[in-house]
């Protein structure tokens, strides 16, 4: 029986100086590796995907769902790992599914594999919290799994039976706080018009409630107090996250009631028949 084959799908913007790293942990072991680049990106980052076997399709952001559906889409593999242009499949990742894969009766009961995602923060790998082990579904089927969820917060859902990896998955997305700060502002306009275009809405109790629980589970029941003020400081940040979005999806909402109930409804004004007109 052939060993199934593998394609690596990933989006990416302008991010040359981190995308080589993620290519480097695939390109020796997998078989195919789908880049989608945004449309507008001038740096290097086509270059160094090309280096490593890219194939590179060009597209007009539609947001982290729809692109990462198209990479998918674009897949020839039997399986699809799916990775970010700031993680870094790990030695021991990768020899845990290499082995997998050369028993390919091993992997007929599944549909795909998740696997944890230990993130590097401020000189520290984290282990607690809400960060880790922030096991994800990483490793599926093609055409047995999609993209989901409301940007830029996507996840992949699949039907059928999900086996578990122990090898992690090595995420270097955290920045400078500035870095942090101004993807959090973005991330929840983000939220925000998702939110909108859904049918829930937002409440006090979502205003008042989430982000102190968010705290409370990521600092105290899932022992993110264990990594010190980096645990801390990540417990705080998820907090102020949780309330933005939360926040300006309310704010969103009520704008739109506003201007719904202030917009004055057509009047008609009775004239003689032959001046007949419609005020607005």
């Amino acid at each position: 029986m052939a060993t199934p084959s593998i394609s690596v799908c990933l989006i990416s913007g302008a991010e040359a100086q981190r995308i080589a790293s993620a290519l480097k942990s695939v390109a020796e072991w997998t078989q195919e590796i789908i880049l989608v680049l945004n449309e507008e990106v001038e740096d290097e980052t086509e270059t160094i995907a090309r280096e490593f076997g890219a194939k590179v399709f060009r597209e007009k952001w539609k947001g982290h769902v729809e692109q990462k559906n198209s990479a998918s889409n674009k897949a020839a593999g039997d399986w699809i790992l799916a990775i970010d242009e700031d993680e870094v499949v790990s030695s021991e990742l990768r020899k845990e599914i290499e082995i997998l894969f050369q028993t390919p009766g091993r992997l007929a009961p599944y549909t795909g594999f998740s696997f944890p995602r230990c993130s590097y923060y401020c000189g520290r790998w984290i282990r607690h919290g809400d960060w880790y082990p922030d096991r994800k579904l990483r490793l599926w089927r093609r055409g047995q799994a999609r993209w989901q969820g409301i940007n830029p917060h996507d996840e992949v859902a699949a039907e059928g039976r999900i086996g578990k990896l122990r090898g992690q998955l090595l995420h270097y997305g955290t920045g400078t706080i500035e870095d942090q700060m101004k993807k959090m502002v973005t991330y929840a306009d983000i939220f925000t018009q998702g939110y909108i275009c859904g049918e829930r809405r937002v409440s006090y109790f979502d205003l008042l409630f989430r982000p102190l629980w968010r705290f409370v589970r990521g600092f105290f029941f899932k022992l993110g107090f264990l990594d010190g003020w980096q645990g801390l400081t990540i417990s705080w940040m998820t907090t102020f996250y949780t309330f933005l979005r939360y926040f300006k999806a309310f704010e969103a909402q009520h704008q739109a009631r506003n201007l719904k109930t202030s917009t004055p409804s057509k009047e008609r004004v009775e004239l003689p028949a032959s001046h007949n007109i419609e005020r607005k």
